[in-house]
């Protein structure tokens, strides 16, 4: 008995090209029938039943149910057997749990969720205190590709000062690159969450993972957690 993790990759569907193949989103226009086969083959992978959102890059928390879409950014369970799962293709997933191994949670945190607070709400779900908690940034855009504006590095910067290290100049002037690791490892440890890893990928440069910026029509890879 123990929590587990785990993230998808573009191998192992049904989806036909551009979505190939094992796309987990339902809402990018791919054929309904093959995200039902490809959830469906990841549930009997997993041996968990995963709780999927509807994803609008809100601050909104709630408990996982797999027989419902709520529309949220972040979820949360202590039943064992229920996969926490968020959908991305460049936004940053980050799993948790506490130390306890009682309760776990995924978040989808793009650059609008972050900014929004939805890092802060999903450890104030936990009911733990951030230092008892543990994170893992899975993959998302890397710091040399994701290019922003300055009005993103304002919004940011505002809020906590340690965000400036967190944007680089771009060679397009009034644009940053913007490292969205570094950016989430601020907020978490503003929360007490001290045990943070992951944050090593690059969705936009790895062909193993979906990426909007490389391909706007394209599928969706899935991180899950869940208490076995």
């Amino acid at each position: 008995m123990g929590v587990k993790a785990c993230v998808t990759t573009r191998q192992g569907g049904t989806s036909q090209a551009p979505f190939d193949s094992f796309n987990l989103g339902d809402h990018v226009s791919d054929a309904p029938e093959a995200v039902a086969v490809n959830r469906q083959r990841l549930q009997q992978a997993l041996g968990c039943q995963p709780a999927w959102m509807s994803q609008v890059h809100s601050s909104t928390v709630v408990e996982a149910s797999p027989q419902d879409c709520p529309t949220a950014d972040a979820c949360w369970t202590g039943a064992r057997g229920v996969g926490c799962a968020v959908l991305t293709a460049d936004c940053l997933p980050v799993l948790f749990c506490n130390l306890a191994g009682t309760r776990v949670a995924a978040a989808h945190a793009g650059w609008r969720g972050l900014a929004a607070g939805i890092l802060e709400t999903t450890v104030a779900a936990m009911e733990t205190p951030g230092s008892q908690l543990m994170a893992w940034l899975g993959p998302a855009i890397g710091p040399a590709a994701f290019e922003v504006g300055a009005e993103v590095r304002e919004v940011f910067v505002s809020r906590h000062a340690a965000a400036v290290g967190a944007f680089a100049p771009s060679r397009n002037a009034g644009r940053y690159m913007a490292d969205i690791y570094q950016l989430a490892r601020i907020r978490l440890a503003a929360c007490g969450v001290s045990a943070v890893f992951g944050g090593g990928f690059c969705t936009l440069g790895d062909p193993r993972f979906y990426s909007y910026r490389r391909a706007a029509r394209t599928g969706r890879f899935a991180s899950l957690i869940w208490l076995d």
